[in-house]
């Protein structure tokens, strides 16, 4: 069995090999390892090692009985204490991942190195194999600094839509309530802006003022004042109220007659912001005899207006065929006549005096002055888009308010 050399000994009385003391040298080795340029690292190292061989001999022999021993034995468990502390203060300090296959080099410039290295073991590098990545990431921060080239045809040439002006004229009826619905359930589906100014004759009811905060469309609700008892004239009039206040406020937009009793599809009112000055279409409606439809309005060649569908004889002498829900125009026209080199600045407005049928007529003659100046929606005028029914009950006894106060004077008892 192979026998341990003590070379330390925790005892200052303990006798040495030829008399000497312990880490004693001969002159052999006086120029060996512990020769260095620098002996204070060499008396320390000296220190450390005495202090290393208490602490194993501490563990490995159980102390001697001496004199020493009550004064020896609390000495040496204070190195210990303090060994492991900077031991562990060390290792605490020490980074993680260093590499152990690092070489140590004893001359001075490797010294320095070392000391290098250790400052700079905080810096977090990244792997060799993640380096297309990182170059990855600093062209996208660059590309999201950058700004965008944008093409001559993706450039953001952004246009309003027009505003819409939908001019209704009702009064109290039976079926007011339903007809007003109807049109603002249509109304609410157009895209805005859209403005839709409904005109009463006299007095604004309730009733209407109710249904029309109820749409959730922009409206105006408009009063004409006029003590004409005449019903064939009170369309009439409500127009000319609702273009008076167009012209009077300078509403831009286009100018849409739409009464409440009409049928309309969705597509007429997109249909109307292509207009630029006057804009025409054929009707579908039913004949008197109300036992065929027949259609009113232009005949187009693309958007150019060529010609007229008439059916009635009585209408022939006049000079634009249309209904009065079958055009719609600026609204510029009526307060900006410089614009359009209108020859008079007297005001547009429907006249009251003519025949019925022929306002319509006689107010496109004020705005146009021949086909030329016209547009045909859509192209080719091949759709109908809206309807004129003539369905309208007279003399027809409703609730006021659309609301029974009390019973019918039948009532049937529940079986």
């Amino acid at each position: 069995m192979a026998s341990i050399r003590r070379t330390l000994s925790p005892y200052p009385d303990r006798s040495y090999q030829n008399g000497g003391t312990p880490f004693s040298t001969s002159p052999k080795h006086s120029t060996s390892k512990y020769s260095s340029p620098l002996p204070a690292f060499a008396a320390f190292a000296v220190r450390v090692r005495r202090l290393i061989g208490e602490l194993f001999y501490l563990h490995r022999t159980p102390p001697r009985k001496s004199h020493n021993h009550h004064h020896s034995w609390p000495r040496i468990f204070l190195y210990r204490c303090v060994f492991f502390f900077f031991l562990g203060f060390l290792v605490g300090l020490s980074p993680f991942g260093h590499d152990h296959h690092h070489h140590h080099h004893h001359d001075e410039e490797a010294s320095v190195n070392q000391n290098r290295d250790f400052s700079f073991s905080f810096e977090i590098n990244p792997p060799p194999q993640h380096s297309n990545r990182v170059v990855d990431l600093k062209l996208a921060e660059v590309s999201l600094n950058a700004k965008p080239n944008f093409k001559e045809s993706e450039r953001f040439d952004f246009v309003p839509r027009k505003q819409l002006i939908i001019v209704t004229p009702t009064y109290n009826r039976a079926s007011q309530a339903y007809y007003l619905n109807r049109l603002s359930q249509v109304l609410r589906l157009v895209p805005p802006p859209l403005l839709w100014i409904v005109v009463e004759m006299n007095t604004a009811s309730f009733e209407t003022a109710e249904i029309l905060r109820k749409t959730g469309v922009m409206y105006r609700h408009l009063v004409c004042v006029n003590n004409r008892t005449n019903v064939k004239d009170r369309g009439v009039h409500q127009r000319n109220t609702a273009l008076d206040h167009i012209q009077r406020h300078r509403l831009d937009g286009v100018v849409y007659f739409a009464d409440d009793d009409n049928i309309y599809s969705l597509h007429l009112f997109h249909s109307l912001r292509d207009i630029s000055r006057f804009g025409t279409w054929p009707v579908a409606m039913l004949a008197q005899s109300k036992n065929k439809a027949i259609l009113e309005g232009p005949v187009c060649n693309g958007s150019q207006v060529i010609g007229w569908h008439t059916n009635e004889k009585s209408k022939r002498l006049r000079r634009f065929h249309v209904d009065m829900s079958g055009f719609a125009f600026n609204s510029t026209i009526l307060w900006d006549p410089k614009r359009w080199k209108r020859p008079t600045s007297v005001p547009i407005r429907q006249l009251d005096s003519v025949k019925e049928g022929f306002q319509e007529t006689t107010f496109i003659e004020q705005v146009v002055e021949d086909e030329s100046q016209m547009e045909g929606l859509p192209p080719g005028c091949s759709r109908i888009m809206n309807w004129h029914l003539h369905l309208e009950v007279r003399h027809f006894d409703y609730p006021r308010g659309w609301l029974l106060q009390k019973n019918l004077d039948v009532v049937l008892p529940i079986k």
